[in-house]
């Protein structure tokens, strides 16, 4: 039952909001509610049901007119644009009080009207604005106390000023709060956006590596492809002809692709990356990689099944930097721990396998993003596939399958 309690909850909340009425309607319905209120309550006093509440402090109670309570009715009724124009709307909640009782009618009921206007000012004004239109109220009542000549100074004039100041102070606590609340959510929408970038960045950043490494790869390749072929062309004289314009075919090809491939790791290449003349590290240094991550301390163990066999370079780039990124995060994530990489060297691929033995925080390993994105996209390009996620024995699993053989 609890589980069906809490499922259903969101929707029940979401069917709520739905029928949620907007401000116009809640002002509407404020306003209908205020002047019923006040209308009845000016028509009570202007009409007592007793004969000794007709006489008010030596004065006769008149009763007003039909039309007169239409100035109770329009200062109520203005409520209904307190958003949109709160100071016109307290403008217009004083005037038809004042003019209802300035008729000699009483009218004690209509002086919450003013108050609530001056909340929404306070709600939508500066606190500046908010005190002095307050101050203003507050004399405005005042004033249709002291002339009155049905009212006396008394509790109730100090429960009318306490109003006067707690619609003030209780409008701009309230609009300190709304303005709290949209600068935390600028903030957080902000920091979200930051995080999206910086991530968005590194991924590009790691797919421009990847774009690099793998143009070196190629252009070394042509490099080969053309230098063999000029030197066969070269030293055998007594080629068939078409096999001699075959290879001078080859050779011309490759040059002309090895300018291209120059001429777009220019644009690849940062400005201030400088060239590079090392070979492109793979399985090959592994050794000191393990010994690298080793001293970092995370010992790490190499186990080889099959048979080990010389694999195309970009083959070779790819499983070198997936092992180098799956043992980087292990050393960042894993804890105290050990790892594992084994190399499995089957008949059409081989299969790379990264564990550890730490216990520590899965969700920063499988939410790091970046570096997970890096090896899939790395063992794509090379053809293959990649899976990464919490061992069934305890620690961490990266398992990367590599084609041996050139993908087209």
């Amino acid at each position: 039952m609890a589980t069906l309690n809490m499922t259903h909850a969101p929707r029940d909340l979401a069917h709520g909001s739905r029928f949620r009425l907007p401000p116009l309607g809640v002002d509407l319905c404020l306003a209908i509610v205020v002047t019923g209120v006040t209308v009845w309550g000016c028509y009570s006093e202007s009409n007592p049901s007793s004969k000794a509440l007709r006489v008010l402090h030596g004065h006769v109670v008149t009763p007003a007119p039909a039309w007169a309570y239409l100035l109770v009715a329009v200062a109520g009724l203005a409520l209904v644009w307190r958003r949109r124009h709160p100071r016109a709307v307290l403008a217009a909640s004083l005037s038809g009080v004042l003019a209802f009782t300035a008729l000699g009618y009483v009218g004690n009921a209509a002086l919450v009207i003013p108050p609530i206007a001056l909340y929404a000012v306070a709600v939508t004004r500066s606190a500046r604005q908010a005190v002095v239109l307050g101050g203003v109220t507050l004399l405005a009542l005042g004033a249709i106390v002291a002339t009155s000549p049905f009212n006396t100074f008394g509790s109730g004039d100090i429960a009318l000023g306490a109003l006067v100041a707690v619609a003030v102070l209780a409008g701009i606590a309230s609009a300190n709060r709304r303005d709290y609340l949209a600068a935390v959510r600028t903030r957080s929408e902000l920091v979200a956006r930051t995080q999206e970038e910086k991530i968005r960045r590194t991924v590009d950043a790691e797919r421009l590596r990847i774009a690099r490494e793998l143009h070196d790869v190629v252009a070394h390749t042509m490099s080969t492809i053309n230098v063999q072929a000029g030197v066969a062309s070269y030293v055998t004289e007594d080629l068939p002809p078409v096999a001699a314009d075959a290879l001078r075919a080859i050779k011309v090809a490759s040059k002309d692709g090895l300018r291209e491939l120059r001429a777009i790791l220019s644009v690849l290449r940062q400005a201030d990356d400088a060239d590079s003349h090392q070979p492109q590290p793979g399985l090959a240094r592994l050794d000191t990689l393990v010994a690298g991550v080793t001293a970092a301390g995370l010992p790490t163990g190499v186990v080889t099944e099959g048979r080990p066999c010389a694999l195309p370079p970009a083959v070779d780039l790819a499983a070198y930097r997936i092992i180098q990124e799956s043992l980087t995060n292990a050393v960042r994530h894993a804890g105290p721990a050990t790892a594992t990489v084994t190399i499995t060297y089957g008949h059409r691929d081989v299969r790379l396998r990264v564990t550890d033995t730490g216990h520590g925080p899965q969700a920063a390993r499988t939410s790091a993003g970046h570096g997970l994105i890096g090896m899939r996209e790395r063992a794509a390009a090379a053809g293959g596939s990649l899976t990464a996620g919490p061992s069934h024995h305890g620690g961490f699993e990266v398992v990367a399958v590599l084609p041996k053989e050139p993908q087209a």
